[in-house]
């Protein structure tokens, strides 16, 4: 005897899309000396969002508000938009699920880039869609092989990061509103913009929620350091958030990382002051990898991507180098991408530890 699972259930492997550095580090029996690898940011959130969440714990009886009112009031007025264009999920993680849940069945096709953000990919499969992969060109996912590949598939969802994970890559706004332009009108555009605090001023298009088939996605674990509050928001034509409430987890959102988020926006100074820590971190790991014989990719986002050279053998070598010494990175999956390895920001005292553990590695492997 044993439940009864769905088909599509039954005939998955147990697989996460992420080995947590937590069981790394029991793997290894000690902490990891820096946290390089998951591009939360160390450098946490603002002191105000920190006393919010505190001040929120004592009400923690309470279920949060399943409309997030205010922090939808908040970032419709940031954005321009009306609250009815915006909804509230536990990170763009469990957004993409519900997303995914809407618009996916089992054999529908679906697009994405070849070792694009694996999450992704993890609920399609849930769902029991078909993924199709196009290859990333020049390290940048590729408008123009996710556009065939949609036309080719008539798939209802594609899937397209910018600035992208795990490259680091970004296209400009005028390339993205062209792809967005030549979409079918009945093919949803996901555009996970996750880093789009850390991105150039030109890279992301006009905030417009007038498409019925383009939804964009914001999270407050990177710049506004609460990834382990896990909160997210996406902005789309009220139709499409709509049909969320249909199927969305209406309390998954709890009341402390509400008033995190919340007093998070109302602290741009802090946040302004992070994507300066960051930008001075990349331009540190630049030169720590140059240092050492290797290039870092160009990047918009709060990690640098370092071709190490060679190819995914090596790399998975320098990888493995220097978690055994304390370091926790990570790399891309999918070749040629995995001749990288991917660092997240780090403080001072973790790019110190970084390097020290590069070099060595990096002797070691001759």
């Amino acid at each position: 005897m044993s439940p009864r699972y769905t088909d599509v259930v039954a005939a998955l492997p147990a697989t996460v899309p992420f080995v947590g550095p937590e069981q790394q580090e029991r793997a290894m029996g000690r902490p990891f000396a820096a946290r390089l690898g998951a591009n939360e940011s160390v450098f946490g959130p603002a002191p105000e969002a920190i006393a919010a969440m505190e001040r929120a714990a004592a009400q923690v009886w309470k279920y949060g508000d399943a409309e997030s009112f205010e922090l939808r009031a908040e970032l419709a007025a940031l954005h321009g938009v009306g609250m009815e264009n915006i909804v509230i999920g536990a990170g763009i993680d469990g957004l993409l699920g519900t997303l995914v849940r809407l618009l996916v069945a089992p054999g529908t096709p679906v697009v994405t880039s070849r070792g694009a953000y694996p999450t992704f990919n993890y609920h399609v499969a849930g769902s029991g869609g078909a993924l199709h992969a196009v290859p990333y060109r020049d390290d940048a996912e590729d408008p123009d092989a996710l556009l065939d590949a949609v036309r080719q598939t008539r798939a209802p969802l594609v899937y397209f990061c910018n600035p992208d994970n795990p490259m680091g890559s970004w296209h400009g706004a005028a390339r993205v509103q062209a792809f967005i332009d030549a979409l079918p009108e009945d093919t949803v555009l996901c555009l996970d913009e996750a880093y789009a605090d850390f991105a150039p001023p030109d890279t992301l298009p006009a905030m417009d929620v007038s498409r019925p088939n383009v939804i964009r996605m914001r999270t407050f674990s990177k710049a506004h350091g609460m990834a382990g509050a896990r909160i997210g928001y996406a902005i789309a034509h009220q139709d499409l958030i709509a049909a969320h409430a249909r199927i969305r987890d209406h309390f998954g959102v709890n009341l402390v990382a509400q008033a995190g988020a919340l007093a998070s926006l109302r602290a741009p100074d802090w946040l302004a002051q992070v994507v300066a820590q960051v930008a001075d971190a990349r331009a540190r790991m630049a030169d720590i990898a140059a240092g050492n014989g290797l290039r870092a990719l160009p990047s918009a986002t709060n990690f640098v991507t370092i071709d190490c050279g060679r190819d995914g053998a090596h790399a998975t070598a320098v990888r493995d180098g220097l978690v055994a010494r304390g370091i926790f990175v990570r790399m891309p999956f999918a070749a040629p991408e995995n001749r990288c390895i991917r660092v997240s920001a780090g403080r001072p005292e973790d790019l110190d530890a970084f390097a020290a553990a590069l070099r060595e590695t990096l002797r070691d492997l001759g």
